[in-house]
């Protein structure tokens, strides 16, 4: 069996391309006192360094959670009306993990506070009237704390969604008794363990295809990026489409909502087999390692259509 060639496209013009979409954006920092003065002071303070959003209460404070989305840290007053601090923290545990919070308080309230700590609701807590600069040591310390915590888990979901894509490509490769019966399922596979909104896996004769979510495959013959990804037998790459004005011209795009686009070319030997498609409706923030192992994984892909198509015996001599 001729072994295949792996052909990554330019990674320096493709690093440039998710380079643009990486600059640092200020991390979100929730502050929450029932009491004016204070509220503003906290704003002031960390306005420079993090998107600061401001709530009077508890209450408050988990209605913009409920609209903003995570945030990095959460500085909240323990003392407020309707609603404890340490209350209002432990309720954002469960939708919020990653999040570090840090508690004001004035007055001693031991068994709250040491009950909040040793369960990992607050990450410390600071005393009332606070000194400025160790404040900023604290958030500084928390910020990094919750990067940490937030490679770690992306890391883990991104090791469990490889270990389901590979373990897909083996299911299939052993269970579909025909080339068709492999498409739909490897398709949703790639989707789910890239984040994409649509995925298709298409013949290069279009004789069957597969999808998953939005995949649609009417528009495939017409991209540039298919046509250029069966011509040159290499993995094409749009990150941010809106910002192309040869591919943001394309109509399919615009109809589609697609605003990012990757193209890998399925090749058996010097023949491409398939075209695998993934896109998504916002500029893709995919990594140089997530795209090696897109494009690897998808010439697994290959194998299985082999065998499917012309016998295990080809795949196995």
């Amino acid at each position: 069996m001729e072994l295949m060639e792996y052909t990554i496209p330019d990674l320096d013009s493709i690093s440039r391309q998710l380079m643009s979409l990486e600059r640092p954006k200020k991390a979100k920092m929730l502050v929450v006192d029932d009491e004016p003065d204070n509220l503003d002071l906290l704003y002031r303070t960390f306005r420079r360094d993090f998107q600061v959003l401001k709530a009077e209460s508890g209450v408050r404070a988990l209605e913009l959670l409920a609209q903003e989305g995570e945030v990095a840290v959460i500085i909240s007053d323990q003392r407020m009306p309707e609603m404890k601090g340490t209350e209002f923290l432990s309720r954002t545990v469960p939708e919020f993990p990653d999040t570090v919070r840090i508690i004001l308080t004035g007055f001693t309230d031991v068994e709250d506070l040491v009950e909040a700590i040793n369960s990992g609701q607050v990450y410390k807590y600071i005393t009332k009237p606070w000194d400025p600069d160790e404040l900023k040591a604290v958030v500084q310390r928390a910020a990094e704390t919750y990067d940490l915590l937030k490679q770690r888990t992306e890391e883990l979901n991104r090791s469990q969604a490889q270990m389901a894509l590979l373990a897909t490509i083996v299911r299939v490769a052993q269970d579909a008794n025909s080339v068709a019966a492999t498409l739909n399922p490897l398709a949703e596979s790639f989707g789910r363990s890239f984040s994409a909104d649509g995925a298709i896996l298409q013949l290069v004769d279009r004789s069957a295809q597969g999808s998953y979510g939005s995949g649609n495959a009417s528009w495939l013959a017409e991209d540039d990026l298919v046509k250029e990804a069966i011509a040159t037998q290499k993995m094409q790459v749009a990150v941010n489409i809106p910002a192309d004005p040869n591919l943001a011209a394309q109509a399919h795009y615009a109809s589609q909502d697609i605003q990012a686009h990757v193209v890998v070319p399925v090749i058996w030997g010097t023949e491409v087999l398939a075209i695998l498609s993934l896109s998504w409706h916002k500029p893709a923030t995919l990594r140089q390692d997530e795209l090696v192992l897109l494009h690897l994984s998808a010439q697994q892909v290959s194998l299985v259509l082999t065998c499917n198509a012309y016998g295990r015996s080809l795949v196995l001599a």
